[in-house]
């Protein structure tokens, strides 16, 4: 019913590469395939989503927004950064948000334009207690953890039992290039690392 995602790198022509050599970019016609695959929501909250700066992480969201995808963790402001999608699918609302620390600590703080949802637990906790007025589920999404490590890290486990706590009823992750553990905790489900 709805295909939730991370999109690990910006769509766009434009931007100067400021990344690594692992720099990513895809091209304008790429949201053809995320629209054929299917995608509702995609998580811009990663490490690769800044490779071109700027300009190229605006087309991005600009891109989705005109193709009918919406996006989470990531906007124009820090305030749409930190604002939930709401999916309904049967009269089931379904709230996503997304965060990673995982990028230039200067792009997720309040006066950033734009802005990437940086996992402030404070805020967290705010933005997931807002979700739950909003939705019935609310699911979260970290781009976060150790490369190639198969176990979470502590940082994970904190932030992932506090997402919970405050409300959340599935924590997704996802950066380590490898599987981690699923955790039921407090009602709720813990996925660290899909892949």
């Amino acid at each position: 019913d709805l295909t939730f995602g991370n999109l690990e790198g910006p769509i766009s022509k434009n931007g100067i590469k400021v990344g690594s050599i692992y720099s990513f970019r895809a091209g304008p016609r790429s949201v053809e395939w995320l629209l054929y695959a299917g995608f509702d929501v995609l998580s811009v909250a990663n490490n690769h989503i800044w490779d071109y700066g700027a300009e190229a992480f605006e087309d991005t969201l600009k891109i989705l927004k005109d193709n009918g995808i919406s996006y989470v963790g990531g906007g124009s402001s820090y305030e749409e950064a930190h604002s939930p999608v709401i999916k309904e699918v049967r009269g089931t609302k379904i709230a996503y948000l997304g965060y990673t620390n995982l990028l230039t600590p200067s792009l997720g703080i309040k006066s950033a334009k734009p802005a990437v949802a940086f996992p402030d637990k404070d805020q967290i906790i705010l933005d997931v207690q807002k979700a739950k007025t909003l939705a019935d589920i609310v699911v979260v999404s970290f781009h976060w953890g150790d490369e190639y490590e198969t176990r979470h890290n502590s940082f994970q486990e904190e932030l992932a039992h506090t997402t919970i706590d405050a409300g959340a009823n599935l924590v997704v992750g996802h950066h380590p290039h490898v599987i981690q553990e699923v955790e039921k905790y407090n009602g709720g489900y813990i996925a660290y690392s899909l892949g």
